[in-house]
């Protein structure tokens, strides 16, 4: 029961999305055969504090059982917010003002994404929701990184940054699957306008043009194999994926594809 406990609370904290985060920044740069840490920790702990801040500014809106388990453990959650927000001035001075500058625009669809009046509130604007999301991600996860790091941005990085657009766009539907029962109609999400059976098409659809984009680059055998690979898990997972799916199904198993992702990427280096 306690294991269960400590379980319960690395997935619903937004511990596991925050390493979700933090693989998917590390994989940019290994592709490039950069070791950095300060950018990927950086961006763990950014989007730990803005994940729970999210559904801190959303307990109101949605009464489910998250709602309790809230309550119940919210001194536990306020504490890692604040630790986060400890290591990310910390981590703050270790980026470069260019790199800030390129988050800016992605830090401002989060806040306005969050904001509570409708007038500035990007998530009460029908069908805009999955769309941030993604191009939130693939910039904070791509270009972030690469500034970070004094890439120069070249043909092969803005390829990654549609990819990453792609991957994050198709695991992040069946969330909205998942949250059809919560979502407001005005929203218009992919499964309130398609359904769910077109919408895990579509999904899967855009994984494997995800995956087609890597013959247009020049990467070693060991990215495309794991490109591959996380493909083909995504796609059964997605496949698989229904409106009444356990709650870990989501919120564990595919939110943990991108760490996955990072495993095969350094077994097979």
């Amino acid at each position: 029961m306690q294991l269960k406990k400590i379980f319960d609370f690395y997935v619903f904290s937004n511990l596991h999305v925050a390493l979700a985060a933090f693989a998917l920044t590390k994989i940019t740069l290994l592709e490039i055969g950069i070791s950095d840490n300060v950018a990927p920790w950086f961006v763990f702990f950014s989007t730990l504090l803005a994940y729970n801040l999210i559904r801190i500014s959303r307990l109101n809106i949605i009464k489910s059982w998250f709602t309790d388990w809230f309550i119940t453990n919210k001194k536990y959650l306020l504490f890692i917010s604040f630790i986060s927000l400890m290591f990310l001035v910390y981590f703050t001075f270790k980026i470069r003002f260019k790199a800030l500058l390129v988050l800016f625009p992605f830090t401002l669809f989060t806040l306005f994404y969050t904001f509570p009046v409708k007038r500035l509130s990007l998530r009460e604007k029908a069908g805009i929701k999955l769309f941030l999301i993604a191009v939130s991600w693939a910039g904070i996860t791509v270009l972030f990184p690469l500034a970070q790091n004094y890439i120069q941005l070249r043909a092969t990085d803005y390829l990654t940054f549609l990819q990453r657009f792609l991957f994050v766009f198709a695991i992040t539907i069946p969330f909205d699957i998942r949250d059809l029962q919560y979502d407001k109609k005005e929203m218009q999400t992919i499964p309130q306008v398609f359904g769910v059976e077109k919408s895990k098409i579509l999904s899967i659809s855009v994984l494997i043009l995800f995956f087609l984009f890597n013959l247009l680059k020049q990467v070693q055998p060991q990215l495309k194999i794991s490109d591959f690979l996380i493909s083909i898990i995504a796609i059964i997972l997605i496949y698989n994926m229904k409106v009444d799916r356990n709650k870990y199904y989501t919120s564990f198993f595919i939110e943990a594809i991108p760490v996955l992702w990072l495993i095969f990427l350094t077994q097979l280096d």
